[in-house]
């Protein structure tokens, strides 16, 4: 054991007291002595290790002093070594359910003081070695969860960096090609929110809205292999001209094919389906009904209406009302029935992101 412990003698008795401080005195402790039980609590403080507590006391009782000391959460861990002339069974019960952890009757014998003291003394230096240890163990777990924390967070930053990169990337490589076609950036933006409209009714999953809403923008990325002369072609085009015009959706397909990245994978999937039909009669492959994947039904809806509402060079942008009635007359042929009714359910929020386009372009 290091340094010298403090051992606390309680009673009331001045002779006993003083006998017992000077037992413990010859055996190598530190003592502080208490004449009854107010006078040991007051004392608790004294960084004492043990206490040898008389039971019969006047005032507070050993009994009560013992259970006073183990509802402090400060000295709770302290042995306690019940000094008494009981010796029946139910006094020692007793003792124990007050928080007693060994005996010794009186009158004392020194050398089973010193075996009783060394023995608890010995268990709470375990006691405060095993505390020891789990605090440092705790602290290092809290360290090193600390830095993991760290680490996740630059990882996490890092990922975050690298996932806006990849979309600033997309998003050049779609207005390459929307450039090409005399459309603009705000085209793209408000197909996207369009298409984050109807997703979020449809209930698709939050990390499928977000690929949804970035990879919708990729759905025309094949009409930069188109030729100039039949992509900017004010007048209508031939029938020859309209088959090379609906290869951008095989040409967009083959740009994007075979990318690990979910988000390239589903703009492969939309720039390939987006002009089929829902009875079929649409392009490149002639899809049908929910054979056609959702995000390009969701595409179909949003590209057709924001073209519609548009200004385009060879005709003026039409009004929503009529161009929702054009649309309507491809409910069921053109495009999805019940998502197109889920369409018109969201006017309000697509009436909304619209006019935001709008205004911030009249400011401009």
């Amino acid at each position: 054991m290091s340094g010298t412990k403090q051992i606390l003698v309680v009673d009331d008795v001045d002779h006993n007291r003083m006998l017992l401080e000077t037992m413990v005195e010859a055996l190598g402790y530190g003592v502080e002595t208490a004449r009854d039980g107010l006078d040991a609590l007051a004392k608790l403080p004294l960084d004492i290790d043990l206490i040898l507590l008389d039971v019969m006391m006047p005032g507070i009782d050993g009994y009560e002093v013992a259970r006073r000391v183990r509802a402090d959460a400060s000295y709770g861990h302290l042995p306690i070594i019940m000094v008494t002339a009981l010796d029946s069974r139910e006094d020692r019960v007793r003792a124990v359910q007050a928080g007693a952890n060994d005996f010794i009757a009186k009158p004392v014998d020194k050398t089973e003081l010193a075996v009783r003291i060394g023995s608890q003394l010995r268990l709470k230096e375990a006691q405060d070695e095993l505390k020891r240890h789990q605090a440092e163990l705790e602290h290092r777990v809290d360290q090193r969860t600390d830095a993991l924390r760290r680490a996740l967070e630059t990882v996490a930053d890092a990922q975050a960096k690298t996932y806006e990169a990849h979309i600033d990337t997309i998003q050049r490589l779609v207005l390459a090609a929307e450039y090409k076609d005399r459309e603009t950036a705000e085209h793209i933006q408000r197909m996207s929110l369009f298409g984050l409209v109807l997703a979020q009714a449809v209930h698709l999953p939050p990390g499928e809205i977000e690929v949804l809403r970035h990879a919708i923008p990729m759905h025309d990325v094949g009409k930069i292999g188109i030729p100039d002369s039949i992509l900017l072609k004010p007048g209508k085009l031939t029938a020859e001209e309209r088959e090379i015009m609906s290869s951008h959706t095989l040409i967009g397909g083959r740009i994007l094919a075979g990318s690990p990245s979910n988000l390239l994978q589903m703009g492969e999937v939309i720039a390939l389906s987006h002009h089929e039909w829902w009875d079929g009669h649409g392009y490149p492959k002639g899809l049908q009904g929910e054979g056609i994947p959702l995000p390009g039904r969701i595409c179909a809806l949003a590209d057709v209406f924001d073209a519609l509402t548009s200004d385009r060079p060879y005709r003026a942008a039409l009004t929503n009302e009529q161009a929702l009635e054009l649309m309507g007359q491809g409910r069921g042929t053109q495009f999805d029935p019940t998502l197109f009714d889920l369409f018109l359910a969201e006017l309000d929020e697509i009436f909304r992101v619209q006019a935001s386009f709008r205004k911030e372009a009249a400011r401009a």
